[in-house]
Order: structure tokens, then C-alpha cells, then sequence
């Protein structure tokens, strides 16, 4: 199993951990404004650092995998794409936010930076 996971591009290996990571801080940034609204922020802010935990210990693990292959502007620009691919599933599924076209041109600016952080 060992030999399988260390056989897996490093590239690959980064991008599933950060998104499972951004999936957890998507969820402890956002979902308190939904789950616990009607409580106190400091309960939110305690349940929202028990999820970030997690969010951490996927991340961390994730950057230094990455940073073996990969330079710190293209982990920081990866990690910005997934950020966007994942908020905004999240924003119009679970939070029930409309769509915008400016999730578009944002995703447009995105793939802009991907090609310069990503091209030499």
C-alpha cells in the first residue's frame, strides 16, 4: 500500500490532500453561517477551529509533499484553484447562493495565473 502511494505523482498526491483540506476550511470558514447562526460566535468559532484542525493536518502534510516537486508561488496558485473550485460548489449547493459570472471570470483570471506561475 506504501510503495502504491509513493508511487503516485507528487503533483497528484498534493492536489487530492488539498482538496480534502479545502473541502474541511471551506466548511469551517462558511458553514457556522449556516449550521449556527442562531448561536453565539464564540461556539461557532470553537466548532469552526475543531474542523480547521482537520483542515490542517491534510494541508501541512500536502504543502511539504508538494514542495518537494513544486515551487512555493505554484503550491500558493494551485491552492487558489482548488480554493475556487471548491467554494463554489459549496456557495451554491450548501449554501444556496446563486450562481455569478463573476465566478467565471474569476476562474478565467485563475487559469491566467496557473499559465505564468506554471510555464517556465
Amino acid at each position: 500500500m506504501i510503495n502504491y502511494i509513493l508511487n503516485i505523482p507528487v503533483i497528484v498526491r498534493t492536489t487530492f490532500l488539498l482538496i480534502l483540506s479545502n473541502m474541511f476550511m471551506t466548511f469551517a470558514w462558511y458553514g457556522h453561517l449556516r449550521n449556527l447562526a442562531d448561536r453565539k460566535w464564540y461556539i461557532a468559532a470553537f466548532v469552526s477551529w475543531g474542523i480547521a484542525l482537520f483542515e490542517y493536518l491534510l494541508q501541512v502534510p500536502a504543502n511539504r509533499i508538494g514542495y518537494t516537486q513544486l515551487n512555493l508561488s505554484q503550491l500558493k496558485i494551485l491552492q487558489e484553484v482548488i480554493t475556487l473550485s471548491i467554494f463554489v460548489p459549496f456557495a451554491m449547493i450548501y449554501m444556496r447562493q446563486p450562481f455569478k459570472m463573476d465566478y467565471i471570470w474569476a476562474g478565467l483570471c485563475l487559469i491566467g495565473a496557473v499559465y505564468f506561475i506554471f510555464r517556465s
